[in-house]
């Protein structure tokens, strides 16, 4: 299993990600209050930078993998997102909070799930294990472990096998 350290030391991420990856675990570490508040700043800063939101909650693991860097990522403060989860660029995964609404609630995602480009989490969704998301799908329903969702319209394709959803970066030796 790779830690953040690990993930960090990639080519595949941008400077600004592991930027912010290194004071969002400062962040999370550190009790002494007025340095707290520094890194605060510093950390919104930088997402502001990127146009993103990563909350500093640790119900999302640090041991996610964003290939394309943080670029138009949001995460919704309650979200739950489980290990090993790669996401691209302009994901949103966010709450719902209309109080009339049949889906009020924050997703949760499970461990070894890749988020395509563009994709659209939104409400109070489970996102089973080993599960794909095609981009810029608008996931809305519940999905089950070792599923692919794709489309706008919801088309769920369920795997008798387990899915392998490790992030394999090109190389330029090949």
């Amino acid at each position: 299993m790779m830690g953040v350290n690990s993930l960090l030391n990639n080519d595949y991420m941008n400077r600004n990600t592991n930027r912010i990856i290194r004071l969002r675990g400062k962040i999370q570490k550190t009790s002494f209050k007025p340095l707290r508040l520094v890194l605060v700043i510093r950390y919104r800063r930088l997402l502001f930078k990127m146009q993103s939101f990563l909350p500093l909650s640790k119900a999302i693991s640090n041991n996610i993998i964003y290939p394309h860097g943080l670029s138009g990522v949001f995460i919704s403060n309650g979200a739950i997102i489980g290990d090993r989860c790669v996401i691209f660029h302009q994901v949103t995964i966010g709450s719902n909070a209309l109080p009339d609404s049949k889906n009020e609630g924050f997703p949760t995602i499970g461990k070894n799930c890749y988020i395509g480009t563009g994709a659209k989490i939104i409400g109070n969704v489970k996102i089973g294990n080993n599960v794909r998301i095609g981009a810029n799908t608008v996931v809305t329903k519940d999905v089950p472990d070792n599923a692919t969702v794709v489309g706008s319209k919801f088309r769920l394709i369920e795997h008798k096998e387990i899915l392998d959803n490790r992030f394999i970066p090109y190389s330029k030796k090949r």
